[in-house]
């Protein structure tokens, strides 16, 4: 086993290090992603207590029967019998090469930590995904700090398209961040309404980011990534399995700040979504349909049995996550302002703002040295910076956006 705990044990050393991740416990979680489920609740229960360098290297370094112990008593039958598992998969750990060939066709990793991760995804305790792939144009977690999660029918009536892509639009131009699953029906509408009204939506698929389920959705897919962001938990090549879309779910409910059910049936996968809501007491919503539909019955027993606000548009939802946000008082268009106040900055971020001129422009070396800052850590906090919509790219380099 080398010092690192992610190369030796069986685990070839041109397998793990051509995507620069720098660290251990990045390419730990890296490599583990390849060998456990996705929401594995044994790798889960593990990361409580111990880094993910530690589990890869018990798990590559144990014995056949796959003797461990890391976690405590209850719990370490079940995660040697996941670790014999793992271990039977270090096979699929890709090589060097094809993750660099992932990295150059625009997939970047994103792990907890990062600038980019989203803090509200810590909220689902072991059920936390181990990292996320990200294709798209936007920041993850700028996108998500005001968002919402519309979800529906596959088999969606007219009436629950037509909501779902006046919903999607509509919150779209109040300034949230739309987030779905991208499948067909209300999810594909609620992207493409916000898509229309030029907002912002995040896609989180059940499948990796390569294989892009449903197929018939890959220009959905791109026009997401070229205005928001597309996002999973899977290997980029591996293909949606039938409970990894109930296991995805818990994802989109913790990116959103609330989740609204447009249209769903007594047994679907959007009450699935809505009771990891509400597990993680987020805010839920269901869309009224007709009393003769059964597309709309499980929106219903949502109001009926689990207390869900009764919400009828953007306006509604909006409310009922923020109770202050009056009619005449929300945001008016899609967002074009700075997601979060300069109070909410660390002081590295406030000082390399503070550089960066109005008028004209100026090159990230410049403002590197004038903020005391190496060139890296500028150029990583002006693209966050962009994200949020502080700065724009100019001619010149970098300027302030003008304040809306």
């Amino acid at each position: 086993m080398n010092g690192d705990g992610v190369n030796g044990g069986g685990v070839n050393s041109d397998r793990v290090d051509g995507w620069a991740t720098g660290d251990s416990e990045r390419r730990a979680r890296l490599v583990l992603s390849f060998l456990a489920d996705a929401g594995d609740p044994a790798l889960g229960a593990a990361l409580r207590s111990r880094p993910a360098a530690e589990v890869l290297a018990a798990t590559v370094g144990a014995s056949e029967t796959g003797e461990a112990v890391l976690i405590d008593e209850p719990e370490e039958q079940s995660l040697s019998t996941a670790m014999r598992k793992w271990r039977r998969r270090i096979a699929l750990v890709p090589s060097a090469g094809r993750l660099a060939a992932w990295q150059e066709s625009g997939l970047r990793l994103v792990c907890p930590g990062d600038p980019e991760w989203p803090s509200q995804l810590d909220d689902l305790g072991d059920a936390r995904p181990l990292l996320l792939w990200v294709r798209g144009t936007a920041d993850l977690r700028y996108a998500c700090l005001r968002s919402v999660a519309v979800v529906g029918a596959r088999a969606a009536t007219s009436y629950g398209l037509t909501v779902g892509i006046q919903l999607g639009a509509a919150l779209a131009e109040r300034g949230a961040t739309v987030v779905s699953g991208g499948a067909f029906g209300v999810d594909a509408s609620a992207h493409r309404g916000a898509l229309a009204a030029d907002g912002l939506t995040v896609a989180v698929l059940a499948g990796g980011l390569n294989y892009g389920y449903p197929k018939a959705h890959a220009s959905l897919f791109s026009a997401i990534a070229a205005q928001g962001v597309v996002v999973s938990e899977c290997p980029p090549d591996q293909p949606p399995t039938r409970p990894g879309f109930l296991v995805r779910n818990r994802i989109i409910a913790a990116l959103g700040r609330g989740t609204v059910v447009v249209e769903a049936a007594l047994r679907s996968g959007a009450l699935n979504t809505a009771r990891h809501a509400r597990e993680l007491c987020r805010p839920v919503m269901a869309v009224p349909g007709p009393v003769t539909s059964e597309q709309s019955a499980g929106c219903h027993e949502l109001i009926r049995e689990y207390g869900a606000m009764c919400v009828t548009g953007a306006q509604d939802v909006l409310e009922h996550l923020d109770p202050g946000e009056s009619s005449g008082g929300g945001p008016a268009g899609p967002r074009r302002g700075p997601a979060i106040d300069t109070d909410h900055l660390d002081p590295v971020t406030r000082a390399i703002l503070e550089q960066i001129p109005a008028r004209g422009g100026r090159g990230p070396a410049s403002i590197a040295i004038r903020a005391g800052v190496d060139l890296d850590t500028a150029v990583r906090t002006l693209g966050l910076l962009a994200a949020a919509g502080f700065v724009q790219r100019c001619d010149q380099g970098w300027r302030t956006t003008r304040k809306p």
